[in-house]
């Protein structure tokens, strides 16, 4: 395998353990049960769009229009989505966050926080500055990856 290839695969494979743990760590933290991926991925998507329609959650997702349609239903039933008719055209619904979903995700970042920071204190300080060089750079690789079409 080549370096490049060597790289990709330890970083896929390291950012993606790290997501893992991560997201439940958190999760268990703030005392809250998981929601699917999916429906984490619409409520933050709608955090950064507010008022999406369901088309253009879809499209953003790069999901089927009924799947988020889906999602939807299952976010409004947990109260953490509201719908509302659309002023300019009644037949398009606008999706917004619940106060619920708002604290709900707020508390999530705030644990995500929190977890990193203690694990971060463990690590010498040389450590803490090389991941502190390489977050720019991750944040653009990721940008490069959505770039391609390959992300929202």
């Amino acid at each position: 395998m080549r370096d490049d290839e060597m790289l990709a695969q330890e970083l896929s494979s390291a950012l993606g353990r790290f997501h893992q743990v991560l997201r439940r760590a958190a999760v268990h933290r703030a005392g809250r049960e998981m929601l699917p991926g999916a429906q984490i991925e619409l409520l933050r998507l709608v955090e950064e769009r507010p008022g999406a329609n369901v088309k253009e959650a879809a499209e953003a997702l790069r999901m089927a229009a009924n799947t988020v349609s889906t999602l939807v239903g299952e976010l409004v039933d947990a109260g953490l989505l509201a719908r509302t008719r659309a002023p300019e055209d009644r037949r398009t619904v606008r999706l917004d966050l619940t106060p619920a979903a708002r604290e709900r995700l707020a508390e999530y970042a705030a644990s995500r926080r929190a977890l990193v920071a203690d694990a971060l204190a463990t690590l010498d300080p040389e450590a803490r500055r090389d991941l502190s060089r390489a977050a720019p750079h991750l944040r653009h690789l990721a940008a490069l990856i959505a770039d391609a079409g390959i992300e929202r």
